[in-house]
């Protein structure tokens, strides 16, 4: 089926398919043509996210679970510091496709948005920080917009890809970009099998399929959720402010911890160019950290640190 013929002649299951198919969706009229206005039902599968994580009531929990919801934490939080942010965005290191497109798959899976969505976004945001045009500043009391609200408006939906001319034209990030909504189910669907195969033939680990997917699935994504959000949001209001930026961007210790080190957000305001963002010996980075192991066993090549970064790093506490 044609998508543009859909959308002449929409049928039942055009919005239907437009949940899964991106291209479609952002082609649909807007109702009441107001790009900005927040569209309620796109909240519709972040508030059933948030309450799945009360399945733990039911399913309980195991040290497997528990496990799992911590490792896949950690998996796609370094996938969206690394992958979505410093190479999509920012190009702070060379990668091969193949080695990106897992990454970004990885991200994907973390249910926030396709690989070039989520780039043309954050280099929109460092041209227009705390500025008209900035989509997530949380100034002027817009704390909840920034955190939650701006990603589910019309406007904030499209993948703006003249934001992207270095990226634009590889058909794998533009297939994930369309068909976001993979990712994140596929690792749904497999960790309900893997739960109960589990089940069945290692019942000592006291696990079943909902409740890796109560624990795996949304308490693990909930919780990556708000946490990157914060960098949007209370890393604009709260923290030090070492560096000057034409922003209000802020350094936040306690996040940077939980972010694999994107809570030290003035300093990657400052240079944001800089594969490493922990700029002193104390300042904890550890998407940083992966990042240097991988180049010494070949995977990536980082790009050498912008003087910023270097006169930063040099300068004592």
């Amino acid at each position: 089926m044609n998508p543009r013929s859909a959308i002449q002649k929409p049928s039942v299951l055009t919005p239907l398919w437009a949940l899964v198919d991106n291209d479609l969706r952002d082609r649909l009229p807007v109702k009441g043509g107001d790009e900005d206005a927040i569209e309620w039902p796109r909240l519709v599968p972040f508030f059933l996210l948030h309450l799945g994580c009360l399945g733990a009531i039911w399913t309980g929990v195991s040290w497997f679970a528990a496990a799992v919801c911590v490792v896949l934490y950690g998996l796609r939080m370094f996938a969206i510091t690394a992958v979505y942010h410093r190479y999509l965005s920012h190009r702070s290191y060379d990668a091969p496709r193949w080695l990106v497109f897992v990454g970004a798959w990885t991200a994907a899976a973390a249910a926030q948005r396709g690989p070039l969505w989520w780039a043309a976004h954050h280099r929109r945001h460092h041209r227009h920080s705390d500025q008209e045009g900035d989509s997530h500043s949380p100034l002027n009391g817009r704390f909840w917009w920034s955190h939650v609200g701006w990603f589910t408006t019309r406007r904030n939906f499209r993948t703006d890809l003249e934001q992207l001319p270095d990226l634009r034209d590889r058909a794998e990030l533009r297939w994930l970009d369309r068909f976001d909504v993979a990712a994140p189910l596929s690792l749904l669907a497999a960790l309900y099998v893997l739960g109960e195969i589990l089940a069945v033939n290692a019942p000592s680990l006291e696990t079943s399929g909902w409740q890796l997917v109560v624990w795996g699935f949304c308490v693990s994504t909930t919780l990556v959720f708000h946490v990157t959000s914060m960098v949007n949001s209370v890393c604009h209001l709260f923290g030090a402010r070492p560096w000057q930026t034409r922003d209000q961007s802020r350094n936040l210790p306690w996040l940077a911890l939980l972010t694999f080190g994107e809570g030290w957000h003035n300093n990657h305001h400052y240079c944001p160019g800089s594969v490493r963002q922990g700029f002193r010996w104390w300042q904890f980075d550890l998407s940083f950290y992966i990042l240097w192991t991988m180049e010494r066993v070949g995977l990536v090549k980082l790009r050498p640190l912008p003087a910023r970064a270097r006169v930063a790093g040099a300068r004592s506490a």
